[in-house]
């Protein structure tokens, strides 16, 4: 018996040992759990205060030869901008826009040449304190400037051959500049490259001849721009023209005949007589320009003289091919070679009926293409002769 109660003794205090262990588990547990309270603490009471707001502006200060047609800019960071004056040297402000959620303001009025404007930006953070940047610039005093003259002019209708021609009054260097300042869109949406014909001239056409009632705008933003050398654009140019009604003449020297298309129609054919062998009508892709409904047609400003078998003949209802002299126009005299021989100084004679009914439905940009004349190429440079460049070629800008 006394065997017996010492082993219930022993396992008792096996249990009470075992006992102490769970608590003792338990209570060391508790530890880590006060600990991540006060971590949870620590990191509430480290938020970052509130950013003070950041501003940039641009030209940069003391600045000198900005070119007025570059932007002022002012732009906030971590914040709005409040208030901005940007003055030109008389203390008269200049007018801009600041963007609707007040990030970014840029001035709409342009900048004068050779003048110092002084800028002034506020702005405001989330920590509700304001903050002012404020800077000068000088623009540049250019050697000279440049107008650029556009064809068409705005508000007109042309025909599908028409080019986009630029006419600059001084020579241009940087003919890449030139070219970036001109923006022209179409609707619908048309590819089409320049193509420089000498240094002050150049030319925007797509690939083949414009689609009827495509609209095109014109937007050259020139004004306060370098173009090499010292030159700087002097006005911007907006234009809008709409393509109209495709009118082709086909007028082959061979049958004698001038047969007008019209959106692809026949609507007329017409008896013609061409140049002689001696002064041939080259062949090519003619653009319309303008026309006379009288006028002197003098050789000796084409540069074929009285003594060398020039002529200085009054004409009606003459209709402009190219700038050597090519006309469609009314030849009276020639009615009975028209049809049949080729006797023209080079023009393309027509019955006064007949050249009446060209001028009266001619418009710019309407496509004369001649064959079979006897003559050479005509030249690309000769009135709009573009499309005689072909459009790998084109595509190569000719800078």
């Amino acid at each position: 018996m006394d065997r017996k109660r010492g082993a219930r003794r022993a396992l008792g205090i096996v249990a009470i040992g075992l006992v102490a262990t769970l608590i003792t588990s338990c209570s060391s547990g508790s530890a880590p759990a006060g600990d991540a309270a006060a971590d949870e603490t620590t990191t509430t009471s480290s938020t970052p205060p509130p950013k003070p707001v950041s501003l940039t502006t641009g030209p940069a200060d003391a600045a000198v030869d900005v070119a007025p047609g570059v932007p002022v800019v002012a732009t906030a960071t971590d914040g709005k901008i409040t208030s901005v004056a940007l003055t030109n040297p008389e203390g008269v402000a200049v007018a801009g826009r600041l963007s609707p959620d007040g990030l970014q303001w840029t001035n709409t009025e342009p900048l004068g040449y050779q003048k110092t404007y002084t800028l002034a930006v506020t702005g405001e953070g989330a920590d509700g304190k304001p903050v002012t940047k404020s800077s000068t610039f000088t623009t540049v005093k250019p050697r000279t400037l440049t107008y650029l003259s556009v064809n068409p002019q705005d508000g007109t209708t042309v025909g599908v051959g028409q080019p986009l021609a630029f006419y600059f009054d001084e020579p241009i260097a940087d003919k890449a500049a030139a070219e970036a300042m001109i923006s022209i869109t179409t609707e619908p949406r048309v590819e089409g490259a320049f193509y420089w014909f000498d240094e002050k001239t150049v030319h925007w056409r797509p690939q083949a001849y414009w689609a009827p009632g495509t609209k095109v705008t014109i937007n050259a933003k020139i004004y306060g721009k370098h173009v090499g050398n010292g030159v700087y654009g002097e006005e911007d140019r907006l234009i809008t023209t709409t393509i109209g009604d495709s009118v082709i003449h086909e007028a082959d020297g061979q049958t004698h005949q001038v047969v007008t298309k019209v959106n692809g129609q026949v609507v007329r054919t017409m008896p013609t007589s061409m140049g002689n062998a001696e002064n041939p009508t080259p062949t090519g892709v003619y653009v319309l320009t303008e026309k006379h409904a009288h006028m002197v047609m003098d050789s000796r400003t084409y540069g074929l003289s009285l003594e060398a078998g020039g002529y200085v003949t009054p004409v009606d209802w003459a209709t402009r091919m190219s700038n050597s002299g090519i006309f469609f126009h009314s030849a009276p005299w020639s009615v009975g070679d028209q049809g049949n021989r080729n006797v023209s100084h080079g023009c393309l004679n027509l019955s006064p009926e007949n050249a009446k009914w060209v001028f009266d439905n001619a418009k710019q940009g309407d496509v004369v293409i001649v064959t079979n004349s006897g003559g050479p190429e005509l030249q690309p440079w000769d009135g709009f002769g573009d499309w005689q460049v072909p459009w790998d070629q084109w595509l190569k800008g000719n800078r």
